[in-house]
């Protein structure tokens, strides 16, 4: 996986969601360059990694980048977020804090679990990907900017950045879409030694903040801020996220 490491500071790790890559992160980068060491990792098949041929799965790739970077605080965004939690199950000791924003331990919907989508959402997205690949992408993208108080210049910076690293491969869009799917990491939540930050978009489609909440509720020293904002809140209100962040690793420090 390629990972850009830049900023001086304290270690913080930053995972991108579906379809994307880390330069989604540019506004919150400007943010928080001067007062962390950044690392920006490309997921497997996504931006600068695109030419991988590893699959991208989560227990694999939180473990590798364990392996490969120091003891940090882990931020993830969406799918990301999921990456992060399972680092933080499996390596403890490399994930000092977690910041999940707009991410859900489960992301669809289940007998006991209401907070989330409607569960055929993601195979529809699949088999989009499978006759009509752009399509397909350009309406995730909208779905996430939907609820933003700056929705259209949300869509802009997310259409802007998407394929800017080249187009992500089928493969691991897939691979990804199956994770949203089936992927349940509610069972690590009372098990995390970290202290977690859960940051919830009031307007997002596709992760209800209820989900959030419970999320932070459910996890040993737990916070969860809500912003007005949609799937992405880091796009338009990056100084607030940065400002959290900031927040929680001055309390870890202390």
């Amino acid at each position: 996986m390629h990972i850009e490491t830049l900023g001086q500071g304290p270690d913080l790790v930053l995972i991108h969601g579906w379809a994307m890559h880390a330069g989604i992160f540019a506004p919150l980068t400007r943010e928080l360059a001067p007062h962390f060491r950044l690392h920006l990792v490309d997921l497997p098949g996504h931006g600068y990694s695109r030419t991988s041929d590893t699959r991208l799965q989560l227990d694999d790739c939180a473990q590798r980048l364990a392996a490969e970077l120091p003891a940090a605080t882990w931020l993830g965004w969406s799918l990301g977020g999921q990456v992060c939690l399972e680092a933080a199950r499996h390596r403890p000791d490399r994930v000092e804090a977690l910041v999940l924003i707009a991410s859900s331990p489960r992301f669809v919907v289940g007998e006991d679990w209401p907070q989330g989508v409607a569960p055929d959402l993601f195979r529809q997205f699949a088999d989009g990907l499978r006759s009509d690949y752009h399509r397909t992408i350009e309406r995730f993208l909208a779905l996430e900017a939907i609820g933003s108080e700056h929705a259209q210049s949300e869509l802009r910076e997310l259409r802007a950045q998407v394929f800017a690293r080249g187009e992500p491969a089928l493969n691991v869009l897939c691979d990804g879409l199956d994770i949203l799917d089936r992927a349940d990491l509610r069972d690590v939540l009372p098990g995390l030694r970290a202290t977690s930050l859960w940051i919830a978009g009031r307007r997002d489609k596709l992760i209800p903040p209820a989900a959030m909440q419970w999320a932070a509720q459910h996890s040993p020293g737990g916070r969860y801020l809500e912003l007005p904002a949609g799937h992405a809140p880091f796009i338009g209100r990056a100084a607030r996220v940065a400002e959290a962040v900031l927040a929680l690793r001055e309390e870890q420090a202390a």
